[in-house]
């Protein structure tokens, strides 16, 4: 598996098995990085530590998801909508908008959103799950299609 084209490529067709892989180690990244985050003083306890996060793993994250989607023919707008939105929804959390600062005791205290910021992240949820069985658990078309050729190897049938 050449993780340089799975990351830094939009182009061309990737199958389930590859797109599980690729989504499990980013991950992976992201706890690393929440780990080295919260060594600084910005990990998740911060407003700032998913953004952060985020910003470091949009691109790769978006290449993968967008192969996967070529993968069942489709252009990945619904993955690149996705995308955006919790760019969004990241940038609101950072700077407080919609979220209200909440004690947890000892002295923690974490972002909690409002009833308009909840109702919009379970929308988001379930957009996410839409996704996520698109992605993760349907078939990609057989043989080639608009995007490549078919990552099984399939060739077309008659």
């Amino acid at each position: 598996m050449d993780f340089q084209e799975l990351y830094l490529s939009a182009n061309g067709r990737v199958s389930r098995k590859t797109w599980w892989i690729g989504t499990l180690v980013l991950i992976v990244a992201s706890f690393i990085l929440y780990f080295i985050l919260g060594l600084v003083g910005l990990g998740l306890t911060s407003a700032w530590g998913p953004l952060i996060v985020f910003a470091l793993l949009v691109y790769p994250a978006l290449n993968l998801g967008v192969k996967r989607r070529h993968d069942r023919d489709n252009d990945g707008m619904d993955y690149k909508i996705f995308m955006g939105v919790s760019a969004v929804l990241s940038l609101l959390q950072a700077f407080g908008i919609g979220f209200t600062p909440t004690d947890l005791g000892n002295g923690m205290v974490v972002m909690a959103p409002g009833t308009i910021m909840t109702i919009l992240q379970l929308a988001f949820a379930v957009f996410g799950l839409y996704l996520l069985v698109q992605n993760g658990f349907l078939k990609g078309t057989t043989g080639p299609n608009t995007y490549g050729p078919d990552p099984l190897g399939y060739a077309a049938t008659a």
